[in-house]
């Protein structure tokens, strides 16, 4: 197919990297073809009239699968996704630079189907500040830890679309997001910006009940456990899973690690919150506020190919620069 000397045609590791791309369900290709010559031979309408897209851009390409950043939402928030393709669901890359079309990668149908409807994710990880010191001196104390229990509980109850996992000086939250797709029930349903108003709650409970401040690090993507919910606990109570396997989960502790050295070296001060980049740039802040002078910082993110970012940042800047609720 697209036998033309004006198409184009990419072998698997041969996708052009860092550039604008576009998946597509192989059912559309026949179709596409058509369309596609006859707008190279007679400057007719576009092709890509054809099908439905997801734009996404290849950063790197090893022997089993090709590594993308895929963009769901690109109209009311800049959503990118980490994602990974493996060759076994590539079928061909097409297009023709002499008539401007981005290349287009057409994938099994049922792989880019699932990628729609699957349930992705956004985790925080909350740690308390000093607990060490705290303990040492006995001010810890068990009718304290209680009372911090029960005051997650009644965070908890009222936000029941967010898992709450504690453990020692650590509170994990986790919510599901879905993207949805052309011609399925699923709606997009992303609100980073939900885990964030949690925060102040939550620091008020660790405050008032033990004394000490918390720090929380958030990212967001793609997850494997896809169509569980948000944690499983077994029936006879005593396994308790938080279905949390990828790199966005993964990101958290590398974030941390990293941010926690930062901090004994003076990269940069103690900050209340330390944001993925992806995560960072999908909300939605105020017009005004100039998103991109904030500083930013390297670290090593497992699975990624390339640089990664997190942004350490106040809590109370980050609120008061998030659009405000309708």
């Amino acid at each position: 197919m697209f036998d033309h000397p004006l198409i184009q045609i990419y072998a698997f590791e041969d996708t052009p990297l860092d550039r604008d791309l576009k998946l597509i369900d192989e059912k559309w290709m026949v179709e596409f073809e058509a369309a596609l010559i006859k707008s190279v031979d007679e400057s007719g309408e576009s092709a890509y009239s054809v099908g439905y897209y997801s734009p996404a851009a290849a950063s790197a390409i090893d022997s089993e699968s090709m590594e993308l950043a895929w963009y769901p939402n690109t109209h009311d928030r800049f959503h990118q996704v980490r994602i990974s393709l493996p060759r076994s669901a590539f079928v061909t890359c097409v297009g023709s630079w002499q008539y401007d079309y981005d290349p287009l990668i057409f994938v099994r149908g049922d792989w880019l189907t699932n990628l729609h409807l699957r349930s992705h994710s956004v985790f925080a990880l909350i740690d308390a500040i000093n607990v060490k010191k705290a303990l040492a001196s006995g001010t810890l104390t068990r009718v304290k830890l209680i009372e911090l229990r029960d005051r997650i509980d009644e965070i908890s109850s009222g936000n029941p679309t967010v898992a709450f996992m504690s453990f020692a000086d650590s509170l994990l939250l986790k919510s599901n997001y879905s993207v949805g797709q052309y011609d399925s029930n699923i709606k997009y349903t992303y609100e980073p910006e939900k885990i964030i108003r949690l925060l102040p709650d939550v620091r008020a409970a660790y405050q008032r009940v033990l004394g000490l401040d918390i720090y929380a690090v958030i990212t967001q993507g793609s997850n494997e456990y896809y169509n569980d919910d948000l944690l499983h606990i077994s029936s006879t109570h005593n396994h308790i899973s938080f279905n949390s396997l990828g790199l966005p989960f993964a990101q958290t502790q590398a974030i941390e690690h990293c941010a926690r050295a930062a901090l004994r070296t003076g990269i940069h001060p103690a900050a209340d919150v330390y944001l993925e980049e992806n995560f960072y740039h999908s909300l939605r802040f105020r017009r005004e506020f100039a998103k991109n002078n904030e500083p930013k910082f390297l670290y090593k993110s497992p699975m990624v190919t390339g640089k990664s970012y997190y942004f350490p940042m106040s809590l109370q800047k980050l609120t008061d620069n998030l659009e405000r609720l309708k």
